[in-house]
């Protein structure tokens, strides 16, 4: 029939849509017949759970949205109500709560996956700066909803969070106001992060499909960071790794369950079980868990100002990461320095964590300065430098040859000289 796609699957109902409609024809062609690296390991399912974990938190957002009431008065009240009477609200919001720390996790997963494999080199660097907004936008909404349940953490992160913008020359305190609606901490400031809680996760799904978009473009990257040479090197996306990633998804899910149902409260802090109040101030006033490293780069430098451009640098930083890492090889596989490299930079985001979650004194000062200067010198200085001077380890010569296990290649060598990946 004119003007109807010819549509391959056998079910009527199916066809019937599809001819229409293609849409099961788009999802055989990007999620059924895709050619995918057949060398994946288990860092690339984290992919995946980022997505479990986004539709997990929107579903589970909206029913608690329909509960919560957006007002200093009752905002505290509203959620212990969520907790006491709203039939299953205590599993919608230890759900929702513990999925925000789940959520950061698969993330930071991936991201540690993107710069060990070199996933942000070319010709993905489009792909990965897409990422760094979907982590950016994760970082707002899960700020926002920290200040939703408005006990003591609550209001005292979010006034200390926003006051950090008065650091910005000429136009910082008119920021600030805008932020609040006020010129305080108050019912609009309440109102509008509710607002942006529950429209910036629709905001992420669609950057999250430019972002597959992308790699659907370009094609994933794999463990070796060398290109498929042919058919020889890929697989079909289903059934190899849906199987895979079901097997991701069912391990993520038995330790989300073991996290809600006996530690629900592990990652959070005692003091947002008191309600906020403006005239007592906390003793140790910290963000979550998901925050700290960043936290502790803003209190690492004794200026305001200084200190909130090293906090938005280190972030800054990813967007021009494709640029500033020089090597030919995009694997750390291959790359031994690296290698040892990647480790450091990890120890030290996580001696930043730490020591954002200590009061800013004695030792926790000297260590949180040291793991700064890494993290700055790790990615402006070290790794231009390694470009020219790291000699990497001999590339294979396809993806086939290692993953079969297949001996020497022709003419008795065992890879195929460096090339520029």
């Amino acid at each position: 029939m004119a003007g109807l796609h010819k549509s391959e699957f056998t079910n009527p109902v199916i066809n019937w849509i599809d001819t229409r409609m293609p849409v099961f024809t788009m999802i055989q062609k990007e999620y059924g017949v895709f050619p995918t690296p057949k060398n994946f390991n288990y860092f690339w399912n984290f992919g995946a759970l980022a997505m479990v974990n986004l539709m997990l938190m929107i579903a589970t957002g909206i029913f608690l949205a329909m509960n919560y009431t957006a007002h200093t008065g009752m905002a505290f009240d509203s959620v212990e109500r969520i907790m006491r009477d709203v039939n299953y609200g205590w599993l919608l919001r230890y759900g929702h709560a513990n999925g925000a720390s789940m959520f950061f996790i698969v993330v930071y997963v991936h991201i540690f996956r993107g710069l060990y494999y070199g996933s942000y080199k070319a010709p993905r660097e489009l792909l990965w700066m897409i990422g760094v907004v979907i982590f950016l936008l994760m970082m707002a909404t899960a700020f926002m909803g920290y200040v939703l349940p408005w006990g003591q953490m609550s209001y005292w992160g979010a006034t200390v969070i926003t006051n950090l913008f008065s650091a910005i020359p000429v136009v910082g305190e008119s920021v600030v106001t805008w932020l609040w609606g006020g010129f305080s901490v108050d019912n609009p400031t309440l109102n509008r992060f509710f607002s942006l809680h529950y429209l910036l996760p629709f905001v992420i799904v669609g950057v999250v499909f430019l972002h597959i978009v992308a790699l659907h473009i370009t094609g994933s990257g794999n463990p070796l960071g060398i290109e498929v040479k042919g058919p020889q090197d890929t697989l079909p996306f289903h059934p190899y790794y849906t199987i895979k990633d079901s097997v991701g998804i069912c391990v993520y899910f038995i330790v989300f369950a073991v996290l809600v149902f006996f530690a629900p409260n592990y990652l959070g802090h005692p003091d947002n079980y008191i309600p906020g109040n403006p005239l007592v101030t906390p003793n140790h006033i910290v963000p979550e868990w998901y925050f700290l490293p960043f936290y502790a780069i803003l209190r690492s430098v004794p200026s305001k100002l200084g200190g909130v451009m090293m906090m938005f640098g280190s972030i800054a930083l990813m967007f021009v990461l494709p640029w500033l890492d020089t090597s030919p090889v995009r694997s750390a596989r291959f790359r031994p320095i690296y290698r040892i490299l990647i480790w450091v930079l990890v120890l030290a985001m996580i001696t930043l964590g730490v020591c954002g979650a200590r009061p800013p004194e004695g030792i926790w000062v000297v260590l949180a300065r040291l793991a700064t200067a890494y993290y700055f010198l790790h990615f402006l200085v070290l790794l231009p430098l390694l470009g020219k001077l790291e000699r990497p380890l001999p590339l294979p010569e396809s993806i086939s040859r290692p993953v079969l296990g297949g001996g020497p290649l022709p003419g008795g060598a065992m890879a195929k000289p460096m090339e520029k990946a």
